[in-house]
């Protein structure tokens, strides 16, 4: 198996570590939104994650088979599945009670559809169609997991074109509604009434497109392409326009103009902003060789990034019981709490990794006593 790409899980670090700052409910959870313009650590963790999906899996299905492609892809799922029941599970016993209990309204909103009608959120969870907030990003990846090996399949043996051409158009749907009106088609045939609303911020449709091209490049034995000079230029003029605008502005680009806030939508991935993350991928490209040579090997953000999934696991219940015992972003605490806070908060995120590399180091030990023969581990997704 190909060696670990230790820049890449310094990557997906730095998306956890930003992603637990924008998720735990402190007075630092809006400012540090977006920092690069209007795209989210959320754009570039999905990204990175099909990026090592295709490059692994892609891997693995040359090697031994398209069959051994297919299994390690639903394993994945699979588990991927068993931690989102595990967070269903702490959301809607313990954190629901503690909710009430401690009369937060931060999480009994977070929880709204599940006080309203019980049955149906949790059957509806199960079947990944009710996603509340903090809990919507796992079902989404357990979908592109499973449809992965077909895609895969399809763009190895026949080219990607047919299958970047289709995501592009369900993508363009998404942007006038296309993705409402396929939930409301399932909800009809499954007789749970689940509102739109309650399936998720993100709107799958959409969010595939980014995911079908992380997995294309990484699939890809060929480097990353070299991009013209002239392309570059643009690129940093659009990405410097994006991040003074942000920062200008706030995380609204345009209050009351709905229509820009369209273009730059972050759940339905609107153009302006698939157009932000493409400049800031091109100049990622353009500059990495030469970062990875005067930069530190940031040794804390790839322990994190290398165990992103217990790690991700950890920042939602984290979050969850901030929620539970503090309230939100909208209760006035001493930045001091906040900062206790953030700084318990990481050290679990650091605690959880360090102990399940404990564990995995234990395992290949015995592993390799018992039969003289281990692999090094490859990245995989979240």
């Amino acid at each position: 198996m190909p060696p670990r790409r230790w820049e890449l899980d310094a990557l997906r670090g730095l998306m956890l570590v930003l992603m637990t700052l924008t998720h735990m409910p402190t007075m630092f959870s809006l400012p540090s939104g977006q920092p690069f313009g209007f795209v989210s650590a959320a754009e570039g963790f999905v990204f990175l994650s099909a990026f090592m999906a295709g490059k692994v899996y892609g891997g693995r299905a040359r090697r031994d088979g398209w069959p051994a492609m297919q299994v390690a892809f639903h394993e994945r799922a699979l588990k991927l599945y068993l931690c989102q029941l595990g967070l269903l599970l702490l959301a809607f016993t313990l954190i629901a009670w503690l909710g009430v209990r401690n009369q937060q309204g931060g999480v009994t909103g977070l929880l709204e559809f599940f006080f309203i009608d019980p049955r149906t959120s949790v059957v509806g969870a199960a079947l990944l169609l009710h996603n509340p907030p903090l809990l919507d990003i796992l079902p989404m990846y357990i979908v592109l997991m499973l449809v992965s090996p077909w895609l895969l399949r399809r763009g190895l043996r026949q080219g990607w074109r047919g299958v970047l051409a289709v995501s592009a158009l369900l993508w363009l749907g998404e942007q006038w509604g296309f993705g409402q009106a396929v939930h409301e088609q399932i909800a009809a045939l499954s007789g749970l009434p689940i509102p739109y609303g309650e399936t998720g911020a993100f709107h799958w449709l959409a969010w595939q497109a980014l995911w079908v091209t992380g997995l294309w490049l990484g699939a890809r034995q060929q480097p990353l392409p070299r991009f013209p000079s002239w392309l570059l230029v643009l690129a940093a003029f659009y990405a410097l326009g994006m991040l003074l605008w942000r920062h200008m502005a706030g995380q609204a680009p345009m209050p009351g103009v709905q229509a820009v806030g369209l273009l730059l939508d972050k759940w339905s991935l609107g153009p302006m902003r698939v157009m932000n993350f493409a400049s800031v991928f091109v100049l990622l490209v353009w500059a990495g060789p030469w970062l990875l040579k005067v930069l530190p090997r940031p040794l804390p953000l790839e322990l994190l990034g290398r165990h992103s999934l217990p790690v991700f696991c950890a920042h939602i219940v984290m979050a969850l019981i901030t929620l539970a015992f503090f309230g939100s972003t909208q209760v006035i605490r001493p930045w001091t709490t906040d900062v206790v806070l953030l700084v318990a908060a990481f050290a679990g995120l650091f605690l959880v990794a360090l102990g399940v590399q404990a564990h995995e180091r234990r395992v290949g030990l015995g592993s390799q006593s018992g039969h003289g023969n281990l692999q090094p581990q490859t990245g995989t997704i979240t």
